[in-house]
């Protein structure tokens, strides 16, 4: 793979091979012929949708999960074959290009499903779909009490062929019994679909804190996305799990200055030197994905040593107090990721301003260059 070139030195790490290490492990907690799909939806969490899927496609992944018809079509230009789920809604005028390019389709009612099965009719080809199911999540899906009879008029339907049936958990990481509760609905209901004679190939409701934590969620298809990327679904598992993170965020430094005691930091003056120092300048900020949050907070790593975030982050820049080290311009700095023997986390961020980690590496902006390495 071509390395990209560019100019400003603020770009992100992916290390493929953390991430084909990270598969390997999930797939040791499946039973035997246990399938896996992969979240490479939002761009594969930040870290690059083609370049990830394709290596995942390398390790073996059965199945690629998208969020809408434009990320499978970036696949599909991009020469992956592997099948593809949308685990989003579909218009009409999306139809067409989900037949013609083989991509599977989430079914979430009546209408739907008779738009995609009548231009499958007109293009003379068999369209897979997948029926989600409400359990409880309230967002996409028919609702499990309806299902039944939802998916027996969804079979008189000539054109599409029903490959799954899934559903998904809103809160795995934090209630025990209502996971449990959905995992017994959906199961009781794959059982009702047996006896009418309905046997879908495909069952899934695993997410990567359901890989991880609910065994009995796994049917035969599990769609982890967190954890592939070697992020915690809880925090608690920090370093318990032996997951590696694929994502490293870096920048180096491209000025540096000396500061008395008293002299205010960017915008809105929240920093006031309390001691005579040194203040060296980032090219990252808000709009690469280092969030204004992070401002008087955060820190980051430079020659092994922490060193704070001073004054606001700004659009393209942020400050960090780095005293009386030996700093120099051209510097890296770790924002995430490891330098030397010390790590900071996707999570340690994620808790500093209050989110989680999905959101983090997805606000990394795509001006910021991804570097694939280790592959």
């Amino acid at each position: 793979m071509k390395t990209p070139h560019f100019y400003r030195p603020t770009w992100v790490e992916i290390d493929l091979a953390a991430l084909a290490s990270n598969y390997r492990i999930l797939k040791k907690r499946l039973s035997p012929g246990t399938k896996m799909m992969a979240a490479v939806k939002a761009n594969a969490y930040g870290h690059g949708i083609v370049e990830v899927s394709k290596k995942l496609v390398r390790c073996g992944v059965d199945y690629l999960g998208v969020a809408c018809v434009d990320e499978a079509l970036v696949l599909r230009a991009a020469g992956v074959r592997a099948p593809v789920l949308d685990l989003g809604a579909f218009m009409k005028s999306d139809t067409e290009a989900i037949v013609k390019n083989d991509i599977t389709a989430t079914i979430i009612d009546w209408e739907s499903a008779k738009c995609l099965d009548a231009c499958a009719g007109r293009l003379k080809k068999k369209t897979r779909v997948h029926i989600k199911v409400d359990t409880g999540m309230g967002r996409l899906g028919v609702w499990h009490a309806q299902a039944d009879e939802f998916i027996l008029k969804v079979c008189t339907l000539n054109n599409l062929l029903i490959e799954g049936i899934y559903t998904h958990f809103p809160s795995a990481d934090s209630d025990e019994t209502f996971t449990r509760s959905q995992i017994a609905v959906f199961s009781t209901l794959v059982s009702r679909l047996t006896i009418k004679g309905i046997e879908i190939p495909l069952r899934h409701t695993a997410n990567s804190m359901a890989v991880l934590g609910f065994k009995d969620s796994h049917f035969n298809l599990v769609r982890p996305g967190l954890a592939l990327y070697g992020l915690h679904p809880k925090d608690e598992w920090l370093g318990e799990i032996d997951l590696s993170p694929v994502l490293a965020f870096k920048t180096k430094v491209v000025y540096f200055k000396s500061v008395s005691r008293g002299r205010s930091i960017s915008y809105g003056r929240t920093y006031t030197a309390k001691n005579d120092t040194c203040i060296a300048t980032l090219p990252v900020g808000y709009g690469d994905g280092y969030n204004r949050l992070l401002s008087n907070k955060a820190r980051v790593l430079i020659r092994g040593r922490f060193h704070p975030v001073v004054g606001r982050v700004c659009m393209d820049q942020a400050m960090v107090d780095v005293g009386r080290s030996a700093v120099r311009v051209g510097d890296e700095v770790v924002l995430v990721g490891r330098q030397k023997e010390k790590c900071i986390y996707v999570e340690d961020i994620a808790e500093i301003c209050g989110t989680i980690p999905y959101e983090v590496v997805c606000w990394i902006s795509p001006r910021v260059p991804r570097l694939y390495i280790n592959q």
